[in-house]
């Protein structure tokens, strides 16, 4: 298990708009992305490779 100390969590810009629900990304440490839910932050997080993470995100926003 990767070793989530020292992420720098943020929020999407767009999940106020959607009462919240939405997931907070850590890509600030070397050779992780952290994932978790908002609105559990003590609970437990995804970790990606990056190359894995930039790739779900631009399939997701279609630019793949």
């Amino acid at each position: 298990m990767a070793d989530l100390t020292g992420a720098v969590w943020r929020t999407s810009t767009r999940s106020s708009s959607n009462g919240g629900d939405c997931v907070e990304v850590a890509d600030n440490l070397p050779g992780v992305v952290g994932v978790r839910d908002s609105k559990d932050r003590t609970g437990p997080a995804l970790v990606f490779a990056p190359a894995a993470w930039q790739a779900f995100v631009a399939r997701a926003a279609g630019r793949s």
